[in-house]
Formats: C-alpha cells, sequence, structure tokens
C-alpha cells in the first residue's frame, strides 16, 4: 500500500428493529448465508471483510484477525441480543492439514428473528451511512434455480467394511477407545447449485437443526459444539445412534433399546467427557446430566446430553471452539490416537465436514455448531458437491450396521437434493 493510500476506516455496524420480514430463506439472496433454527436465526449476504487460512493455527489466526476487525469497530444497536450488532460468520476444516482451512465472513447485510424481534444490521466502511430500507438491502428478487436431475454415488461399500474391520481390531489391541470414521459420496447437478433449493427441505424436515450455508457448506446440523451468550456457555453432545421406523409405538421401543444400549452408551461416554474436560478449565461451575436424553430426528435418533456451564474468565466462543475440537464425537478418543487412525484408514479430505461452523459477535459470545449431515459445493465446479456421514466405531461395531447408520445420515441431504 503505498503512502498516498488512506487505509481503510473502520468497521461501523448498525442495527436497526424491522417489522417481521416473514421466512428468512425466502428471503435469502443467491450464495447467502443461512443460520436458522425453528424459523428463527439469521441470514446474511454481501462481504465486507473476509478471512482466509489454513494449518494449525487457523483458529489463532482467525481470532486475532476478528479482535483487530472489532477493536475500533464503530457498533450502533437498538436491540442488543444475539445475533445483532457486528457478527461474523466461520467455518473451519476438520484438520490441521485439510486444503479447506478456515473462513470467516464479515457480511453487509444481516436479518435476524428472535421470539418477537427482527432486525437489519449493516456493516460498511462509511460510517455517516444509513441503514437502507430491507428491500433496498436485498434488492431485485432472484427467483431460486432448480437443481435439475440430481445423480448421487452409492458409496463404495467393500472399502468401509474393510475399514470399520480395521479400526475395530485397533480398538481391541488398545491402540485407541473410539474412532470416527467418515465416508464422503459424489453428486452433480445438471445445473449449477443453488443452496436455497437444499436449504428449504432442510429447514422444513429439521427443524430442530441447525439449516446452515457458509461458503459452499451447506446443511442441517444437530450437534451444538459451544453457544456463549453472556458468559453461559452450552454444548450439545451427540454420539449413539438408531435409525426410526417410522412407527410411533415401534420407535418409543427403539428409543428406549438406544438408551439401554452398552455400545452406543459407550459411544456417547466418550463424546460427554472429551466436551467436559475442555469446557471445565473454563467454568466456574458446570451441570453434566447423568443420563442422555434421546433426540428424535426425521432419519435418526441420537443419545444427547446438554452440557452448561458458567465461564470463569472472559473466553470467547471461537476460543472454546478452538480447543474443543475436534470432540470424541467426530474424532474419536484419545484424540491424537483417533486422529492418527482416521489418517491411515481414511481415504479423503474430510474438508470442512464435521469442523466447527457458526458465527461470533464482537464481544465474542456466538454460536457454533460442528458441520454434520451436510455437502460441500465444488467452487470450480458449482453443479458438483460431496455428500458426507460419519460413525462413531468401538469395540462392538459391525460394518453392516455402521453403513446403515452412514446411509441413514446421508438421507438428509439426498433427499434435500432431491435424489430419494
Amino acid at each position: 500500500m503505498s503512502a498516498s493510500t488512506p487505509l481503510p476506516g473502520p468497521l461501523t455496524s448498525r442495527t436497526v428493529a424491522i417489522d417481521d420480514p416473514g421466512d428468512l430463506i425466502d428471503l435469502l439472496p443467491p450464495g447467502g448465508i443461512s443460520w436458522i433454527r425453528r424459523d428463527e436465526g439469521l441470514i446474511a449476504w454481501g462481504v465486507a471483510e473476509r478471512f482466509d487460512g489454513g494449518g494449525a493455527s487457523r483458529y489463532t489466526n482467525a481470532n486475532a484477525w476478528w479482535r483487530r476487525l472489532t477493536r475500533h469497530a464503530e457498533v450502533h444497536d437498538d436491540l442488543r441480543m444475539p445475533g445483532t450488532g457486528l457478527i461474523s460468520f466461520g467455518s473451519f476444516a476438520f484438520s490441521d492439514d485439510s486444503a479447506s482451512g478456515g473462513t470467516m465472513i464479515v457480511p453487509q447485510f444481516v436479518v435476524g428473528k428472535r421470539g418477537d424481534h427482527a432486525w437489519l444490521t449493516q456493516i460498511t466502511r462509511s460510517p455517516e451511512s444509513s441503514v437502507p430500507s430491507l428491500a433496498d438491502a436485498l434488492g431485485k428478487a432472484v427467483p431460486v434455480a432448480p437443481l435439475g436431475d440430481v445423480s448421487i454415488e452409492a458409496g463404495d461399500r467393500e472399502t468401509w467394511n474393510a475399514s470399520v474391520s480395521s479400526a475395530v481390531t485397533r480398538i481391541v489391541h488398545g491402540d485407541v477407545d473410539k474412532v470416527v470414521l467418515a465416508r464422503a459420496v459424489g453428486a452433480q447437478a445438471k445445473h449449477p447449485i443453488d443452496v436455497r433449493a437444499i436449504l428449504r427441505p432442510l429447514a422444513t424436515d429439521y427443524p430442530s437443526c441447525w439449516t446452515f450455508h457458509v461458503d459452499g457448506l451447506v446443511g442441517a446440523t444437530p450437534e451444538l459444539l459451544a453457544r456463549v451468550d453472556h458468559g453461559l456457555v452450552t454444548s450439545r453432545v451427540l454420539a449413539g445412534t438408531i435409525r426410526p421406523t417410522g412407527d410411533e409405538v415401534a420407535d418409543l421401543a427403539h428409543a428406549a433399546a438406544l438408551a439401554r444400549s452398552s455400545k452406543d452408551r459407550e459411544e456417547h461416554g466418550y463424546a460427554v467427557r472429551s466436551v467436559s474436560e475442555v469446557l471445565v478449565n473454563h467454568c466456574a461451575s458446570m451441570n453434566v446430566p447423568e443420563e442422555p436424553s434421546v433426540l428424535h430426528l426425521p432419519n435418526v435418533m441420537h443419545l444427547a446430553t446438554d452440557v452448561t456451564g458458567v465461564l470463569n474468565h472472559s473466553a470467547t466462543s471461537l476460543e472454546l471452539v478452538s480447543e474443543l475440537h475436534p470432540s470424541a464425537a467426530v474424532c474419536g478418543t484419545p484424540t491424537l490416537a483417533a486422529a492418527s487412525v482416521i489418517g491411515d484408514l481414511e481415504d479423503l479430505d474430510r474438508g470442512r465436514y464435521a469442523g466447527p461452523v457458526g458465527w461470533t459477535n464482537a464481544a465474542g459470545d456466538g454460536e457454533w455448531c460442528i458441520g454434520l449431515r451436510s455437502a460441500e459445493i465444488n467452487s470450480e465446479h458449482p453443479n458438483r458437491a460431496r455428500l458426507f456421514a460419519g460413525c462413531g466405531i468401538v469395540a462392538m461395531s459391525e460394518p453392516e450396521s455402521e453403513w446403515a447408520e452412514s446411509e441413514a445420515k446421508l438421507e438428509a441431504m439426498r433427499k434435500a437434493m432431491g435424489a430419494l
């Protein structure tokens, strides 16, 4: 930058209350950001600032970048609610050596809904600019483009079975207690993928999940890695899965069987401990339920535990995420041993699948989930995507049942893309 080029001014964020804008996904412009749950949440579009970086330092560098941006920012916020004010959305690769790295985006516009409140935020480098009307911020509406015919690979069952068997052998030999194996299947649509065509069925079918899109990563995840809100932290841990039958009475029996399953409870216990052992170092008090509940979704049922705590210092949501990831729910335990097994047995780069995805505000509060039940759209070939699913492997795991579980998890994205 030459001496005569003026330095950019600080970011200015202005949030104003607006009338109920209606369904958020219906408002979303092409390629926009989505963070929706139970008809509430955030959509965003445009790019005011962006961070891209990979490797083991991706969280540290992203946090430093965000702190620099927020340090001198001017924030005008009429509502002061979670999701108002200056915020940034992000998604990060599962592993340090992934080609996907990490991305954080400060959008130009954010529309949010929570309870009876709705708002519009504008983020700009122009301190004198006023917030436009919602219609002017959105501009001309662009209809959702259909995907056309979609073909999705079946997957290599023989290779999967061999990987699961190898993982079980290593567990039995004491190399590792639990390892999470993932598989990916390619998808190809006739036309470039308009994420809005995927978000709508996901939000409709999975209202209790976080329906998200950040920079080509799209999905509906049930697993909350960390929510930080004014000193309170919450993490929803999921591990242990069974497929429902669709019959209400039979599924009650299935849920009871899942809650009693020693294999699934063992898998779940590892995941809960991996989260609790991180949060205990940051919390003055914690609550970890002794018994998991059963989370019912259309395609699967999970053992679930909500871990909550009161922070004893000003840890940010992004800092907690960097310590919590990867949890035993997506990697295994012990972490380093499980990661080594994944490297040996998985013949794929997970990209941002099973990595953190979410948002943070200028105060460090935010909401981050694990990027599960997701697909990553190919930036160079936008009619192509990879769909992901993973399974926790313990000593009692069987390749056939783990394949069935992964198929059940893939069902959400297959159906959303019209391939079921």
